[in-house]
């Protein structure tokens, strides 16, 4: 089974990138999920994953895919069984999308590192790392099923729209309940 790395490329660690790390660790498997360029240490997230303090690019692995959505070609079944390491980009998401999994990650590789999209369109990290788990497991990203955008309904007359791509599970977007339960506690956007 291959692991799934996720490069924290965002300056601090968010409440909200904790709740999307773990919910990916519950995807994969703790062993399965490892957390690079993570200086910070937090306990709940040792728990659930790996933690690495280095970036992913100093760690001299081999057989590694980085997951970007500007990488010219896309991630088949085929393909994936070549990988032992699938690399994503840790970024809480800008809409437009930034382009940054290759400035700051596919880019920063010190050897000429393999990259594949699974899609153009932006996805939460933690759908992106379960659309590959699927591939992985032999699915044709045609065979997937998605829907783009999402509204999370937060109080009476209030709710959040996310503007980008879910994979569906049973018929329904895959967010995590945690992230759910995070935004109807928040106060404020």
């Amino acid at each position: 089974m291959p692991i799934y790395i996720i490069e924290h490329l965002e300056p601090k660690l968010w409440e909200w990138s904790i709740i999307e790390y773990k919910h990916i660790a519950q995807l994969v498997g703790k062993s399965n999920c490892w957390i690079t360029h993570l200086k910070t240490t937090n306990p709940k997230l040792r728990q659930q994953a790996k933690v690495i303090p280095q970036s992913v690019t100093k760690l001299g692995l081999s057989k590694v895919c980085v997951l970007d959505p500007e990488a010219p070609k896309m991630l088949t079944p085929l393909e994936a069984k070549k990988f032992d390491y699938f690399v994503f980009g840790g970024i809480l998401g800008d809409h437009p999308a930034q382009k940054r999994t290759k400035k700051e990650l596919t880019q920063q590789f010190p050897f000429l590192v393999e990259s594949r999209n699974i899609g153009k369109v932006q996805m939460s990290t933690d759908n992106a790392v379960a659309v590959v788990q699927e591939i992985v497991k032999g699915a044709k990203f045609s065979e997937l099923h998605f829907q783009d955008e999402i509204e999370i309904p937060l109080q009476k007359n209030e709710s959040v729209l996310f503007p980008y791509r879910y994979l569906l599970r049973e018929g329904k977007p895959l967010v995590s309940p945690e992230l759910i339960a995070y935004l109807k506690k928040k106060n404020k956007f």
